[in-house]
């Protein structure tokens, strides 16, 4: 038996790891995830490569394992707003080498990096010929500095390719033009072919699982350790596998199995577990029907969401236009490695589930929540409101109430990158043209495909100038509303706000609907497909079931419904084919990447960034240097803050605007920026000050040490004095007392934002603990040297009832850490004991105990790339450099 054998494919010979050979009879009982770990740990394992072989195979005993893979993919992906402060933390690195007496050029990415320029686009105008261009502009002016920086940085770092702003978003640029599925690569004078495996500083990267490439999100911090040659060191993930049956109903669409995947899946624990997709109903299913699932995996809390390769695969593939070589390689490659869907296969799963896609409705989800599945027409019912129809003048004279659409966004990856979804919406936006219908003036509406692949098939189809007409013309290629940057209300609703007149909705085709994330006004939100995205706009308003009721009237006072807008499924399949040109992606993307804006941008020829004291975008972070030691211990510590469930990302560090009244606006204020164009906090993420003032300021988060504090606030111990957490942070400190955090049930939960563990991190917090963790963030507090400790189920932050005098004594030592390990924790109240437990480490693997022993992920990069005069010989030789992967 041999690890290695040669594929043949269109008369060219590849070296490739020989899984079939290695696992035998037992191959086909693996999950089609475990088959790509196992090949990936057979070309790369050196000499655990039989060690972690045997791991994976023993993993069908029991269907988990404790053992230990480090898997080492194929490239990183990473946009703007995660690759800004992970190129900042590595200015910082190469800055401290260098001071430090080594050379900095040593730090260089061994893996290909792509960036997209995606993140911060914001929608200012809207509704309007221009407003692509006006809003491009806008970009363009606020965030200049941050892109001469990251060209910079693609000047001085190996591999690292920037693609500018108006190339779209990430995902779709991986869907339509990074991703291979099958990769090829030469090692030591051999072309092998391999699977096209990658991490992205997103949580939504496994949207390319769509079609059959593994890959999942992590923070920036982990993404900075692969970059420079590290594994992803994991236990043998648990698999759970869905099986899928029948097939998606008429006028059923991908978004709505989406939601409906999404809410099934949120009812089990996911965390740390992998999702493959199986059985014959995801034959029956599209690449893009598959994509839209697969990019919802954050939200349903897995790590993948994967759909095996199959004639789907091909099919999109060549749509997009990847060569006949490439889809005969991946083919080939594909059956010879049994990677190839077989509808009937029945492989071992840690767990399994059925969801019948017959079964699936038209669906939303919200209003805060992306797990709240409800049937599209339950708004009002959801949102307890009285049900209204339109009246004969269409309502339109009457100012917004409550329950009004403010915005009304296609927007996001999710949905966006599925042409079908876009072409339904297009057709529905045809009908109501046609009928006279127009959104009240109070929506905001908005078209911001993910690629600018979109405008092309959408002109081609003779569909763009219907949804223009409706209000829906494209703003630009970017996350947008999804991501919070939806820019001003409409006139007339910011005025029935500001009067408290209106409570508003926001309708999306986007993959989060926290409260605050859309728009800081906005608390509740509806996720959608796009053409429901539309028909909400036209209503003006969610207080109708909008399946059944009008939804407006048209010129001749006949009463429009939903019914008489939905496209068929042949109609939309019509549309398809007239759109479908498979250039039209790689001419789009060369038109966009020859951006003369971005040529113009200069950047420093330097190894080394010239840091500017007087920058509001790039500071020197604080944290990227060898370190303080670590945060273990044994230690009694304050509680910073007392918080409840479904803390997420964006409650911890936000991305939206910068709030004119907020502690991050004086600070940039007083520093000469324009009071009324801020930016947002995204774009600021290379400015630890600014960050650090954003903390916790959503304004639905609140401190259980006293639910009347202002959110970013906290009462000193001894004092109780309501402070700032910065300055309280502060205080305790000069004190010499060390703070934790205490959560509830979630903590960490939406995106994979590494500065919610680094604000945290600049707050002094020893460690968090909390009765679950979303796994990206887990890892992200790991990477910045803070221990995560999972409480026990009786003993979530109510049942606690911490006060700030409380103390909390937490017992773990370096010497005890390991994976999964039980920590005591004891409470004092007045130095007497109220309550002891014990915790666990929510720690999964030796390589995270390593990084909690040096004091975070970015002290272990630097001592493992050190020269000789920073100290390489001091070194313990766990710590030294590993060899590039292949």
């Amino acid at each position: 038996m041999t690890a290695f054998a040669t594929l043949v494919s269109r008369s060219q010979t590849y070296r490739i790891a020989d899984i079939t050979s290695v696992a035998g009879e037992s191959l086909s009982r693996l999950p089609m995830i475990l088959r790509i770990l196992l090949e990936n740990v057979l070309r790369n394992g050196g000499d655990e490569q039989d060690q972690s072989a045997a791991a994976i195979l023993g993993w069908l005993a029991e269907g988990r394992s404790d053992r230990e893979i480090a898997f080492q993919p194929s490239r990183v992906l990473m946009h703007d707003t995660t690759c800004g402060p992970a190129l900042v933390d590595i200015a910082g690195l190469r800055a401290s080498l260098a001071e430090a007496g080594g050379d900095p050029n040593r730090l260089n990415p061994v893996l290909p990096v792509d960036v997209s320029t995606d993140h911060s686009l914001g929608v200012d105008v809207f509704a309007r010929p221009d407003a692509m261009r006006l809003n491009m502009a806008h970009e363009l002016k606020r965030n200049g500095e941050r892109y001469r920086f990251m060209k910079w940085a693609s000047q001085a770092l190996d591999g690292v390719r920037v693609h500018p702003p108006g190339t779209g978003i990430m995902h779709t640029l991986n869907l339509e033009r990074l991703a291979s599925v099958v990769a090829t690569t030469t090692r030591d004078g051999q072309l092998w072919a391999i699977p096209d495996t990658l991490i992205g500083t997103d949580s939504h990267t496994p949207m390319i699982n769509g079609i059959g490439v593994l890959a999942w999100g992590v923070g920036g911090l982990e993404a900075e350790s692969v970059m420079f040659g590290m594994p992803v060191t994991m236990r043998v993930p648990e698999i759970v596998g869905v099986r899928l049956t029948g097939r998606l109903r008429e006028g059923v669409l991908a978004t709505d199995l989406a939601l409906t995947v999404t809410e099934r899946l949120r009812r089990i624990d996911l965390a740390d577990r992998f999702v493959e997709f199986f059985g014959p109903g995801v034959a029956a299913l599209s690449a893009g029907d598959r994509s839209v699932v697969a990019n919802m995996t954050p939200e349903f809390g897995g790590n993948s969401g994967y759909f095996p390769i199959d004639g789907r695969t091909l099919d999109y593939l060549g749509q997009t236009g990847r060569s006949r070589e490439q889809l005969a390689l991946v083919e080939a490659y594909a059956r010879r490695q049994q990677l190839w869907f077989d509808p009937a296969a029945e492989p071992r799963y840690t767990e399994t589930i059925t969801i019948n896609l017959d079964e699936v409705e038209v669906s939303l989800a919200g209003p805060c929540r992306p797990q709240d599945r409800i049937a599209a027409g339950r708004t009002a019912e959801t949102l307890g409101l009285e049900r209204a129809a339109p009246a004969a003048d269409t309502g339109r004279g009457s100012p917004p109430a409550d329950g009004a659409v403010a915005i009304a966004a296609i927007t996001s990856c999710t949905n966006t990158s599925d042409a079908r979804l876009l072409i339904a919406s297009g057709l529905l936006a045809r009908k109501a043209r046609r009928r006279g219908l127009k959104p009240p003036a109070w929506v905001k509406t908005s078209l911001a495909p993910g690629s600018p692949t979109a405008e092309r098939y959408l002109q081609r189809a003779g569909l763009l100038e219907d949804l223009e007409a409706l209000g829906f013309g494209i703003v630009g290629y970017g996350c947008t509303t999804c991501i919070g940057n939806s820019g001003p209300l409409a006139p007339a609703m910011a005025s029935a706000v500001a009067a408290k007149q209106a409570t508003p909705v926001a309708v999306l085709s986007g993959n989060r609907n926290f409260p605050g994330r859309v728009h800081s006004q906005i608390e509740l939100a509806f996720l959608a497909s796009p053409p429901l995205v539309i028909a909400f706009a036209l209503a003006g308003d969610v207080n109708r079931n909008i399946l059944q009721d009008p939804i407006a009237r048209d010129g001749a006072g006949a009463e429009v419904r939903l019914a008489d807008l939905w496209p068929t499924g042949p109609e939309i399949d019509a549309a398809l084919a007239r759109a479908h040109e498979a250039s039209d992606v790689g001419s789009a993307y060369d038109a966009a990447e020859a951006s003369a804006d971005w040529a113009a941008f200069e950047a420093p020829g330097t190894a080394l960034f010239p840091w500017d004291d007087a920058s509001t975008y790039i500071r020197r972070p604080p944290f990227a240097d060898f370190g303080h030691g670590t945060r273990l211990g044994h230690f009694a510590a304050t509680p910073l803050l007392v918080l409840g469930d479904d803390i997420t990302t964006d409650h911890i560090s936000p991305a939206g605007a910068i709030g004119a009244n907020s502690e991050a606006a004086r600070y940039l204020v007083a520093r000469g920026e324009d009071p009324q164009d801020l930016n947002v906090f995204a774009s600021r993420r290379g400015n630890w000050e600014v960050m650090l003032r954003g903390l916790f300021t959503n304004k639905s988060v609140r401190n259980l040490l006293d639910p009347d504090l202002p959110p970013g606030h906290t009462i000193l111990a001894s004092s109780g004095e309501r402070l700032p957490l910065r300055l309280a942070a502060d205080r305790y400190a000069q004190d010499g007392r060390s703070v934790v955090i205490v959560a509830g049930e979630r903590y960490g939960m939406g995106s994979s934002r590494d500065w919610a563990a680094k604000g945290v991190a600049l707050l002094g917090a020893r460690a968090v603990l909390a009765l679950s963790f979303e796994r990206i963030h887990r890892s992200n507090l790991i990477g910045m040297g803070i221990l995560p400790l999972r409480l026990p189920a009786n003993h979530g932050p109510q049942a606690l009832g911490l006060r700030p005098d409380d103390r909390l004594e937490i017992d773990a030592t370096v010497e005890a850490l390991a994976p999964r390990a039980a920590v005591a924790v004891r409470i004092l109240r007045d130095g007497a004991e109220i309550d002891r437990f014990t915790a666990t480490a929510a720690v999964e693997t030796n390589l995270e105990c390593e990084i909690l022993r040096v004091g975070g992920l970015l002290p272990l990069i630097l001592q493992r790339n050190s020269t000789e005069a920073a100290g390489e010989a001091r070194r313990p030789a766990s710590l030294r450099p590993v060899a590039a992967p292949l």
